[in-house]
C-alpha cells in the first residue's frame, strides 16, 4: 500500500483548525482532507480538482450558491 504524503495548502490557517491538505496518488487519484475530520478523505480525478480550484479561486463568484 502507498502511503500518501500530504501538503497542507498555501491557504490554511496556521497549524489548528480550518487546515486543507492534498496529497497525489501515484494513480492519479487526488486525495483531500479537513483538519476537522481528518478520518474523513475525499477522492476525485485531477480534472475535476483543476475544475474545483478554477471555481473557488475565479474572480466571478456571482455563480456561488
Amino acid at each position: 500500500m502507498t502511503e500518501l504524503i500530504w501538503q497542507k495548502s498555501s491557504f490554511s490557517e496556521g497549524a489548528g483548525a480550518n487546515c486543507v491538505y492534498v496529497a497525489a496518488h501515484p494513480t492519479g487519484r487526488i486525495h483531500l482532507q479537513e483538519s476537522d475530520a481528518p478520518a474523513t478523505t475525499l477522492t476525485t480525478t485531477p480534472t475535476a480538482f483543476a475544475a474545483l480550484i478554477r471555481t473557488l479561486t475565479s474572480s466571478d463568484r456571482t455563480s456561488r450558491p
